[in-house]
């Protein structure tokens, strides 16, 4: 019996890295750009994004954030400050150093050729992060106590030199938000590093329906120049781990040495204590990597770029306008309905095409719900509902009163059905680990998820274990995780310990 053919070739079994590309194309969600390394996102993968900053915005604007804008460009001597910073980040920097070009005529071939010239005095780095350029604006900003805390937001582009990029997980531009606080007290910024890390956890669990595991970085996978870094860890479906967005107290670190000072409440001169949270397009990919299967992206349907799609079937013309009109009357009332507090996203598909090639091409882009209206349909009143969480073949045929009044649910139920998934998914596919045989032997697997281990290793040790099996600790987790109990002498050392460690391979 030959397998079941699918729209996406190869299927993640056969091969999930080309699986992932192909999923992209089909989505028609980006394409690699001209400049290595680089993407172009296109509308229906940017609209994508447009809700993630939309929603995430709302999000932080509720918390007391405001969000300003800053230079691309950094000054080379704003990273020199700050040295830890500048050599986490050093060989991913990309370094303007000319501010003009000139026409030179080659005089073999007669082409011009641009020459950069009017070598800059001191170069500029562009942003591979904002830290000190917006510590620099937040030490004009600051002279007392009243002026703290201070909340800001930027949504921009930043650049980190990348040698093996994959769309939307890792390219040389990529789009994000990044959060920059600076507070009076060490508990008032920790206090906050901790919201905007729960902030996080919440908008992957109800917006993308993806379950996270919240914890703290290890020394070793801190931020450079961190005190502590925050996480949330997704697990996709080749069992490796997505750092999908992080939040660090960055302690007096960079305050001392950008000279955020202030006039405390007692009179004396204090450095601020600050803070920075981000993510980044890199969530698509977590999207993607999470909820799609060999047919095509699943969209989540918060995040969807349109939730419904209506599909007219018109097999005679002189029944397709009164098709057409039907399928308009539907959408203008379905977009009156509300889902999670925005509007419906209806799209009705007009166009001079096969309904097989349209429907397919629905489900690769991963709309949540397909709707299909023929002749025979507006006389019982009824519409073919079909849903993205379920089989492609699988139709519900409904009376269209009834639909309307429960579209709204259907999208919380498809919601509800991709994280039980991936919830599911995950939790089958961490392991628990109490000794170094079994952790050894563990990495020798395809595939072999990750494995939750108690933990009092150095991070000498933790680097050694690393090198070994191409693995990391994601992350000790935080309390009130819901992960198995495991003993209490780590894998390593037999000392006695209440540290968890969970460890994966990632992208």
């Amino acid at each position: 019996m030959s397998a079941e053919k699918t729209a996406i070739s190869p299927t993640r079994a056969q091969d999930f890295p080309e699986w992932y590309q192909q999923v992209i194309k089909a989505a028609d969600l980006a394409e690699n750009s001209e400049t290595r390394g680089c993407m172009v996102i296109k509308p229906w993968g940017y609209g994508i994004w447009e809700l993630i900053q939309q929603q995430l915005d709302r999000r932080f604007k509720a918390t007391g954030h405001q969000n300003a804008y800053f230079p691309l460009l950094i000054p080379l001597a704003y990273l020199e400050k700050e040295a830890e910073h500048a050599e986490g980040f050093a060989t991913e920097c990309a370094v303007v150093t000319h501010h003009r070009l000139e026409a030179v005529k080659d005089p073999v071939t007669g082409k011009t050729k641009m020459i950069p010239s009017g070598e800059l005095a001191e170069p500029y780095v562009i942003r591979p992060t904002s830290e000190t350029i917006i510590g620099a604006a937040f030490a004009r900003w600051v002279e007392s106590y009243r002026d703290l805390p201070l909340l800001i937001n930027q949504w921009a582009n930043v650049m980190r030199w990348e040698m093996r990029p994959r769309l939307f997980l890792r390219t040389a531009e990529f789009l994000w938000q990044e959060g920059h606080t600076a507070h009076e007290t060490k508990e008032e910024a920790i206090d906050e590093t901790r919201l905007m890390h729960g902030q996080y956890e919440e908008f992957l669990r109800d917006h993308l329906a993806i379950p996270v595991i919240p914890g703290e970085k290890t020394e070793n996978e801190r931020f450079p120049g961190a005190d502590m870094t925050l996480t949330v860890e997704a697990m996709v479906q080749d069992k490796k781990a997505i750092q999908a967005g992080t939040s660090h107290y960055l302690g007096q670190n960079f305050s001392k040495a950008q000279n955020i000072s202030f006039t405390g409440r007692d009179g004396t001169v204090q450095h601020a204590h600050t803070t920075s949270w981000g993510v980044s397009t890199r969530m698509i990919g977590t999207i993607i990597m999470a909820h799609s299967d060999d047919d095509g992206l699943v969209l989540p349907p918060r995040v969807a770029t349109q939730q419904i799609v209506i599909l007219p079937i018109t097999p005679k013309e002189d029944t397709r306008q009164a098709v057409l009109d039907a399928c308009q009357a539907l959408a203008s009332t379905l977009r009156n309905q509300s889902y999670q507090g925005d509007a419906l996203r209806v799209h009705v598909d007009t166009r001079d095409l096969n309904g097989g090639v349209k429907k397919w091409e629905w489900i690769k882009k991963g709309v949540p719900i397909r709707i299909e209206i023929g002749p025979r349909d507006i006389e019982t009143r009824k519409v073919c509902v079909q849903r993205r969480d379920q089989a492609v073949s699988e139709k519900q045929f409904s009376e269209k009163d009834e639909f309307i009044q429960r579209a709204s649910d259907i999208l919380g139920e498809i919601h509800n059905n991709l994280l039980a998934r991936a919830t599911a998914f995950r939790d089958e596919n961490i392991t628990v680990c109490d000794d170094l045989e079994t952790f050894h032997a563990h990495w020798e697997k395809e595939n072999p998820g990750w494995l939750y281990t108690p933990w009092a290793g150095t991070p000498e040790q933790e680097e050694v274990l690393s090198k070994q099996h191409k693995i990391t600790i994601r992350c000790l987790p935080i309390d009130g995780v819901k992960l198995p109990a495991t003993g209490g002498k780590c894998i390593l050392t037999g000392g006695e310990t209440t540290v968890r460690a969970l460890w994966g391979r990632s992208y």
